[in-house]
């Protein structure tokens, strides 16, 4: 909604505090949730869109399906409300880039980062998929980079509510150039839409472009359906054979051919990320045989496999030499061919020669250079080294610093050449020894992961590659939302230790303390009130006649003594009237 004011409250609970985005169909707003002090972010349905009544009813429904998915990789929707005619989502306030301004910033993605990224983008599909929903608008834009390198995939279930607008805006035409040819055509739509723009999204971050180009959305998506994009190794040759054909086949046209499901192209990536020399096969159409009188396949190019299958041009005629030239020529070709030979032959012998008398000529030609047998340096100080004056007139030490998880800081781990090694002195009369110094334990910090839902840390943890193991705890807290993480053990910006256990206790939402019903059934109403309330127990009265209880008694209690009840639950009473008098009517009990 355009007229939202930066400090105003919804809901006397979310402070408006900036505008940080603008799409399609809403304005994203950071705010402060003051009920549990964390900053989020808040979707806000435009007005002109709100007015409809229809789409803001099914605002309403996709918002609160895609608050059930839960997933580390997708952008967590809190809230969905509607207040003072403001339609709102509140979500997972997320601090990074965007794939498509990280995308824009670096150019061309090694296909190391770009494998990383879409593994987890799969991964989110997958949880989404797996509970019927399919986001419709997966590109670049809708995939936030945080500053560990993890990624969130936002606006689930947004693109559903897009689909009903008419007019081709400059979102629409952003995000045309990643749609499937299915939604390109409007037709059904499922799970593998996603993964056709998922493929787009590979082949931007592999080669810095996108495949369609286009004027217009519709030039852009009628390509989508017809024409043949470039191989992703012929604007980029750097990229692995196997992650091509995997970007490939996700953008395969026809729909029988496509990974069928998020699970089958995630078991491709990570097979492709255990062996990056793999190179997968695939069903493709067959190629028509005549290419001339007809336009070849686009699956040549599409169908996952290196590049365009190759023909022979039409054949030379024969050749009309004569026998008499043929002959000359054979000769000519024999006796080079013999005349190669022999040089090549000639030069081995010679270098062999010279290898083997190399030692004897310099011992002519040196003979007051002695060969040195080179001293042990391994485990010893390098400070101690390079300060003795009887080392440094014999040798010039090169040093490299590698971490060691097991040999002290400052030790020698190993040298080359080796120790009793006995080599000449080089130029300047000194032997240059290389030495490998520890500069001991790589350091690691403990990350701050409060306010992060536990279901996250793990793969943090797991990016730190320092085989930290973690312990969930939870513990319930009336402040912290439920699954969020309040506390770490050790606290953040603590050195950790390779292979320690980290504990991380997250919320569990409030505490349900219980409290078991006392008897009142048979006590005035007046003392029924005062020992319900010293049990933390609400109550509601009604009346009715009874034959049983005098007047003013409590004749039936909603939970009977013993009940074990959460504290403040409310216990119906019903309280005697005394008998039913002959003209009453029967009608039950008396408000």
């Amino acid at each position: 909604m355009d007229d939202i004011q930066i400090g105003q409250f919804l809901d006397n609970r979310y402070e408006i505090l900036e505008k940080i985005g603008t799409g399609g169909m809403s304005v994203v707003y950071k705010a402060r949730c003051h009920r549990l002090n964390r900053f989020v972010a808040i979707k806000v349905l435009k007005s002109e869109l709100a007015e409809n009544e229809e789409l803001r009813r099914r605002f309403h429904a996709e918002s609160q399906a895609v608050a059930m998915l839960s997933h580390p990789n997708i952008v967590a929707v809190y809230d969905v409300n509607h207040t003072d005619n403001v339609d709102y989502i509140v979500m997972e306030l997320i601090e990074g880039k965007t794939l498509k301004e990280y995308i824009n910033l670096k150019g061309i993605l090694h296909w190391k980062e770009a494998l990383h990224f879409t593994i987890q983008i799969v991964k989110a599909l997958g949880h989404a998929h797996y509970r019927g929903i399919i986001h419709r608008d997966i590109k670049p834009h809708n995939i936030m980079i945080q500053k560990d390198g993890s990624v969130k995939v936002a606006d689930f279930g947004i693109a559903r509510l897009l689909s009903t607008q008419s007019t081709m805006t400059q979102e629409a035409l952003g995000s045309v150039h990643y749609i499937s040819p299915e939604q390109a055509k409007g037709g059904q739509v499922d799970a593998r839409s996603d993964l056709y723009s998922l493929g787009v999204v590979m082949y931007e971050m592999l080669t810095g472009r996108l495949p369609f180009e286009g004027d217009s959305a519709v030039s852009v998506a009628i390509q989508h359906i017809s024409s043949i994009p470039l191989q992703p190794r012929e604007i980029n040759p750097d990229i692995p054979v196997g992650l091509a054909q995997i970007t490939m086949h996700a953008m395969e046209p026809n729909l029988d051919l496509r990974y069928p499901t998020a699970a089958a192209m995630l078991q491709d990536l990570e097979e492709f990320r255990k062996n990056p020399s793999v190179e997968f096969e695939y069903p493709s159409v067959p190629v028509p045989e005549n290419t001339e009188s007809g336009p070849v396949s686009r699956l040549l190019r599409r169908g996952g496999q290196e590049g365009a299958k190759r023909y022979p041009g039409n054949a030379l005629s024969r050749d009309k030499t004569s026998d008499e030239e043929y002959r000359k020529n054979r000769e000519k070709a024999e006796r080079t061919t013999m005349l190669v030979g022999t040089s090549l032959v000639a030069v081995f012998v010679i270098a062999v020669f010279w290898f083997l008398l190399l030692p004897f000529i310099n011992s002519i030609l040196a003979p007051n250079t002695a060969r040195v047998a080179v001293d042990s340096f391994t485990g010893k100080n390098i400070n101690d080294i390079l300060s003795n004056s009887e080392y440094t007139k014999i040798y010039s030490f090169v040093v490299n610093d590698i971490e060691s998880d097991t040999v002290d800081k400052g030790i020698v781990i190993s040298q080359n050449p080796a120790a009793e090694r006995t080599v000449s002195p080089g130029e300047g009369g000194t032997v240059e020894v290389t030495l490998d110094v520890s500069k001991g334990a790589r350091e690691v910090f403990m990350p701050d992961v409060t306010n992060k839902d536990y279901r996250e840390v793990q793969s943090i943890f797991e990016q730190l590659d320092f085989g930290l193991k973690v312990e969930l705890q939870g513990e319930p807290d009336d402040s912290i939302t439920r699954g969020y993480v309040m506390e770490t053990i050790p606290a953040a910006e603590t050195r950790l230790v390779r292979n320690m256990t980290i504990t991380v206790i997250y919320s569990t939402g409030p505490e349900i303390v219980t409290v078991a019903v006392p008897e009142v059934t048979g006590f005035s109403l007046n003392n029924a009130i005062a020992r319900l309330q010293s049990y933390d127990l609400s109550y509601e009265v009604q009346y009715d006649y009874s034959d049983t209880y005098d007047e003013n008694i409590v004749s039936f209690q909603g939970w009977p003594a013993g009940e074990e009840v959460p504290i403040h639950s409310v216990i119906y009473l019903t309280v005697s009237l005394g008998p039913r008098p002959a003209d009453a009517p029967d009608n039950g009990a008396v408000g």
